[in-house]
């Protein structure tokens, strides 16, 4: 197929502006009869971030077509939303996310770990979720009606907050980070993060603050026999407020 032979052997073509377009942005433009072309797009953008080598992410020539990437993304998510084309979306932004690698997973960890470590005056929660919405694109806070995306920003919600808490553990125990590229995909995070929290139980109850112990268990609780979706709000609202009758007061906090 012709746009699996510019992928392999062109790929900056992809991302190449004609006119006032990209070819993502103008096969969202033409319509329904068009959308297995953007569905290949992405899929292109993704195998190719997915194929970096370390030693190719800082490299000028690679930057220069990283950064066209996130703009031809962030385009699409834009159309998507005035156009109210919302199937896409939410991959959209999980490519987007991909795109910049460690660096921003990183970044919005350190401030969710501090917000975690404020309890509920720091409000860990509206900082993981203001800080998914704020990366993608400034329209992104238009969206709240597409249920895809919301969807989608819950679930990278909940994976920042796991990801926090578990970095936050491993400073007073022995065990294994969560893989910074499991982000946003699927239930890796929450799999993984459950499993070493099963593995280092013993070490956990030693060694932990109350109130670090307290966010392990209610994340773990919370998010027990979900599916990849999570309704962040609702459902730390509801076990937060079933644990204050009972009189628990150490939340995740909103």
């Amino acid at each position: 197929m012709f746009l699996m032979e510019v992928r392999d052997r062109a790929f900056p073509l992809l991302l190449r502006k004609t006119g006032d377009a990209t070819p993502l942005l103008h096969a969202m433009r033409i319509g329904q009869s068009h959308r297995d072309v953007a569905i290949l797009l992405l899929g292109a953008f993704s195998r190719w971030i997915n194929h970096l080598d370390d030693s190719e992410v800082q490299l000028p020539k690679t930057r220069v077509i990283l950064k066209a990437l996130r703009t031809n993304l962030k385009l699409a998510i834009d159309y998507g939303l005035y156009k109210s084309q919302s199937d896409l979306i939410a991959s959209f932004l999980q490519t987007l996310v991909m795109s910049e690698g460690d660096k921003w997973v990183k970044s919005q960890i350190s401030t969710v770990s501090l917000a975690l470590r404020s309890g509920t005056v720091g409000k860990p929660i509206s900082t993981a979720e203001a800080a998914v919405r704020k990366f993608a694109t400034k329209e992104l806070s238009k969206a709240d009606a597409i249920a895809a995306l919301e969807d989608y920003v819950a679930n990278a919600t909940i994976d920042l907050l796991l990801l926090s808490a578990w970095s936050m553990a491993l400073e007073s125990i022995d065990g294994q980070p969560i893989p910074f590229y499991y982000f946003a995909r699927d239930d890796r995070v929450f799999r993984a993060f459950a499993d070493r929290t099963e593995m280092h139980r013993s070490a956990i109850h030693r060694n932990l603050s109350r109130r670090l112990k307290w966010q392990l268990r209610l994340l773990g609780q919370v998010l027990e026999g979900r599916n990849t979706t999570y309704r962040v709000g609702a459902l730390f609202s509801n076990k937060v407020a079933a644990d204050h009758s009972v009189g628990k007061s150490r939340t995740v906090g909103q």
